[in-house]
């Protein structure tokens, strides 16, 4: 028998949510295993972040990657945090 090496996509259909449903719980009671779900949470309109481009010094982006290899996260995270830390801080 001659083996195929392709995957017929053009003649496979697509799996409901339903049945993705389904196959989840049939594997939990199977074999014990709880699938946990892909990609990033959803997050709240309040919460949500607005690209923008800016110029900084050097030496603020280098000590941004400095701190953010300190604690195991983006620059970008390090910068966005410190800012919200001065802007919500009482005067």
């Amino acid at each position: 028998m001659k083996k195929k090496t392709e995957f017929p996509f053009a003649i496979a259909r697509r799996i409901t949510p339903e049945e993705v449903k389904e196959a989840q719980i049939a594997i939990k009671e199977q074999f014990g295993i709880e699938l946990t779900s892909r990609g990033r949470p959803t997050k709240p309109e309040t919460e949500k972040y607005q690209a923008v481009s800016i110029r900084l010094h050097p030496q603020i982006i280098e000590w941004a990657k400095q701190e953010a290899q300190k604690q195991g996260v983006g620059y970008q995270t390090i910068i966005n945090e410190t800012l919200l830390k001065i802007s919500l801080s009482p005067n």
